[in-house]
């Protein structure tokens, strides 16, 4: 059930994207990691979709992502999210947006906030009611 509300809750994010209602920011590893996609349909999908973002963070940016991804990496995240997680912080992001159990649990900073796609929505309901 609960992979099945999250499902429904990150298509709805993405329909909110697509609106124009919320702003999407890609990375290049977002774009790297989507390229080792072996499934091609997938890929696609996904490349189409991240035409819709409204800014880009690039390798320009590396020296401060690689030292914040140090530093995220020492809370326990992984590497790769510790990448993601670095380019979004630099990119000033108010959300971060992951369904990984983990790094919802390890992520202790105050950078960014760090949501599942369900309490997502329930701030940005809130964010609606105010």
């Amino acid at each position: 059930m609960r992979i099945f509300l999250e499902t429904q809750a990150k298509l709805h994010i993405q329909n909110l994207v697509l609106n124009k209602k919320l702003e999407l920011v890609c990375s290049f590893v977002l774009r790297y990691e989507n390229h080792e996609n072996p499934d091609l349909a997938h890929r696609d999908s996904i490349a189409q979709f991240l035409v819709n973002a409204s800014s880009y963070i690039g390798i320009e940016s590396m020296e401060d992502i690689r030292q914040n991804a140090s530093e995220l990496m020492q809370q326990g995240i992984k590497m790769k999210d510790a990448v993601h997680l670095a380019c979004a912080i630099g990119a000033e992001c108010d959300y971060f947006i992951t369904t990984d159990d983990k790094l919802l649990k390890n992520y202790a900073g105050d950078k960014i906030k760090m949501r599942s796609p369900l309490t997502f929505l329930d701030d940005l309901e809130e964010k609606i009611d105010a």
